[in-house]
């Protein structure tokens, strides 16, 4: 991250089209049938993940949020610079025997398989107001147990947002009522 705030303000369909010009597609990974959109080429390309993250910036530094998560691990990329461009605390959403202490604990389904997460129990307030950061929304099962954890912390959700939603999968209909929902790109394939 380095520090550094651009004033940037390139517009939401510009920048779709170079964050999908860097992305990476596997065919079959992790397993038969998958295509995996792999966003780590974007994390080396310096400007347009700033530009991300100048986005990002102009669209919650004025929607009262108290606290940004980020969901292992690739939610992280973007979710502790926001944090940190906002003057927020961060916390992470992490797998099992991850974090010490009393925990919060939701298993739930994935697209390829099944899982648990986990967060400290102290580590939201009640009453606090949440961004919920991925990197894609596909099943919707680690969105919808990312929003049972905040739930278990009595937090309020102001955004689930991600870089990538799978549409096809209709991963979005599984959060809860009421939580807004956000995403950069849209791939129906």
């Amino acid at each position: 991250y380095g520090g550094r705030i651009s004033d940037s303000s390139m517009d939401e369909e510009t920048l779709k089209k170079k964050v999908e010009s860097v992305f990476r597609n596997y065919e079959n990974f992790p397993k038969e049938g998958i295509l995996f959109r792999d966003i780590h080429p974007l994390m080396r390309d310096l400007p347009i993940r700033q530009e991300v993250l100048n986005m990002l910036i102009r669209r919650y530094k004025d929607k009262k949020v108290d606290v940004v998560v980020g969901l292992e691990t690739r939610g992280y990329y973007f979710a502790i610079p926001l944090a940190f461009a906002l003057n927020l605390p961060f916390v992470p959403f992490k797998k099992p025997g991850k974090l010490p202490g009393e925990l919060w604990k939701h298993s739930y389904g994935l697209e390829y398989g099944a899982d648990s997460i986990v967060v400290q129990k102290d580590a939201i307030g009640e009453g606090q107001n949440v961004l919920i950061i991925d990197d894609l929304m596909a099943t919707g099962g680690t969105a919808l147990a990312a929003c049972t954890l905040a739930k278990m912390c009595k937090a309020n959700i102001i955004e689930f947002s991600c870089l990538v939603e799978l549409t096809k999968l209709n991963g979005r209909q599984k959060l809860p009522s009421g939580v807004p929902f956000y995403s950069l790109l849209q791939f129906d394939d």
